[in-house]
C-alpha cells in the first residue's frame, strides 16, 4: 500500500500541488510562515502608506483604489483597514455562484462601513452552463467564480481609470507554493495566469460549447495589455504589508457587524469563513477527491502554525471533519444546488468517482471505491503521521 507523507509540523500532505516537504519533514507553507517572524512589520506599514499616497489622486476626483470584496471576513478587514488609512476605495464584487442569505447580509454590512460599491452579476443562464461544464471537465463547479474574482475587479479598474487594486492575502504565501510566487507582493498578469484558478480550462475553450458565444464571456475575459498600460493598473497584496491571519481578521470584522454562521460550516472547523456560496461544499469536496485533503486540513494547518492548535489535536479534527460527502452546505441540500445546473444526484456521483484519485483512497478487490453508508470514502493511512 502507498503511504502519504505529511508535514511533521502541520498536517498538510505531500499531495498538495506546489507544496514541497524538505529534508527535515517541514512543508514550504510552514517555512513561509516561519520567515514572517523576521519581518519588520513597522517598516512594511510605512512602505504601504507611501505606496497608497503615491497612487491617491491629488485632486480627489477619482477613487484611490479598487478593492475586490466578497463580503467575507477578509474583505471586511481589507476595506476597514484602508478606510482607517484614509483611503477612498471603490469596493467591487463579482457575484458569487449561489449566494447564501448570510452572504447577502454580510455584503450589505460591508457597504455600511462607508464605501461606494459595485456588484457585477454575470448572465445567470450562461453561468449555470459554465458551472456544469467546469464541474464535468475539470472538477470545479466554482470555476466561473474563481475566474471572475480576478477579471471583474481589473475590468472595473480599467473602466473607472483607477490604477491601484488592493487584494488581500497572497495565497501562495499562506498555503505554500513556488518561492518566487510566495515572495511576490504585486499582482502581475503572469501571477494571474499561473495561480488564477483556471485548472487548464481557458475561457476561450468555452466558446462553442452549449451555445456559449464570445459575447457571453466579456466579464470572464482579462483586459488587454494595452488597456492595462493605458490606465497603469497594478495591484498589491495587503497581506504582504500587514500580518495576515484569518481568525484575527474575523474578530475585527465581527466587531464591525460581520455575521458568522450558527455552527462550524460543513466540511470546515470554523464558523467565520466561506459563508457566501452554497456551492463551496462541492468545490472543497472535489479538492479532497483529487488531492486527499479539504478545507478542514487548510484551517487546521493555519491554526497549528500560529500556536492555537496542537498537531495532535489537528490530526483528530481533520479525521472528524475533512472530506465528508457534501450532502448539505450552509443548510442548502446538495440536490437543490445541482438541480440549478440540470444535474441529477446519480450523475453528480459518477463525476465525483471519475475525479477521485484512487491512489489516495481505499478500493475493493475489483478496484471500486469503498464508501460507507453516507457515501464517504476512506483515505489511506489517515493518521497523518
Amino acid at each position: 500500500m502507498r503511504y502519504i507523507r505529511y508535514c511533521m509540523r502541520c498536517v498538510m500532505p505531500e499531495t498538495k500541488p506546489d507544496l514541497f516537504i524538505d529534508a527535515e519533514g517541514v512543508c514550504s507553507a510552514c517555512r513561509n510562515y516561519e520567515r514572517r517572524q523576521a519581518v519588520d512589520w513597522d517598516r512594511r506599514k510605512r512602505e504601504l502608506q507611501a505606496i497608497l499616497e503615491r497612487y491617491r489622486p491629488k485632486d480627489g476626483q477619482n477613487y484611490d483604489c479598487v478593492v475586490p470584496v466578497s463580503g467575507g471576513k477578509d474583505s471586511h478587514f481589507q476595506t476597514i483597514r484602508l478606510l482607517e488609512l484614509g483611503m477612498n476605495p471603490l469596493c467591487v464584487t463579482a457575484t458569487t455562484d449561489h449566494l447564501s442569505p448570510i452572504g447577502r447580509r454580510n455584503i450589505e454590512n460591508l457597504k455600511k462601513q462607508g464605501v461606494d460599491y459595485v456588484e457585477v452579476t454575470t448572465n445567470p443562464a450562461v453561468r449555470r452552463k459554465i458551472n456544469r461544464l467546469a464541474l464535468t471537465q475539470v472538477g470545479d463547479i466554482s470555476w466561473p467564480e474563481h475566474v471572475t474574482i480576478f477579471t471583474i475587479p481589473v475590468r472595473i479598474a480599467v473602466q473607472f481609470g483607477v490604477s491601484l487594486i488592493v487584494w488581500g492575502e497572497n495565497p501562495q504565501n499562506e498555503y505554500g507554493g513556488p518561492a518566487g510566487a510566495a515572495e511576490d507582493n504585486v499582482l502581475t498578469r503572469r501571477w494571474l495566469e499561473e495561480f488564477g484558478g483556471l485548472l487548464g480550462l481557458r475561457v476561450s475553450d468555452l466558446m462553442g460549447q452549449d451555445g456559449i458565444e464570445p459575447k457571453h464571456l466579456i466579464q470572464y475575459t482579462y483586459p488587454g495589455d494595452d488597456e492595462l498600460r493605458r490606465v497603469g493598473v497594478t495591484g498589491l497584496f495587503l497581506g504582504y504589508y500587514v500580518p495576515w491571519d484569518g481568525y484575527s481578521n474575523a474578530l475585527y470584522a465581527q466587531a464591525h457587524g460581520f455575521e458568522t454562521y450558527q455552527r462550524p460550516v460543513e466540511g470546515s472547523l470554523v464558523n467565520y469563513e466561506n459563508l457566501d456560496n452554497a456551492q463551496t461544499g462541492i468545490h472543497d469536496y472535489f479538492k479532497f477527491l483529487k488531492y486527499g485533503f479539504g478545507r478542514a486540513t487548510d484551517l487546521a494547518c493555519m491554526h497549528v502554525r500560529r500556536g492555537r492548535l496542537s498537531r495532535a489535536d489537528a490530526v483528530r479534527l481533520v479525521r472528524i471533519h475533512d472530506g465528508k460527502f457534501p450532502w448539505v452546505y450552509l443548510g442548502t441540500p446538495l440536490e437543490e444546488i445541482i438541480e440549478t445546473i440540470d444535474m441529477t444526484l446519480e450523475e453528480f456521483i459518477r463525476i465525483c468517482d471519475r475525479f477521485t484519485n484512487k491512489k489516495l483512497f481505499e478500493c475493493d478487490a475489483r478496484g471500486s471505491l469503498v464508501k460507507d453508508k453516507d457515501g464517504n470514502l476512506t483515505k489511506i493511512n489517515y493518521d497523518n503521521s
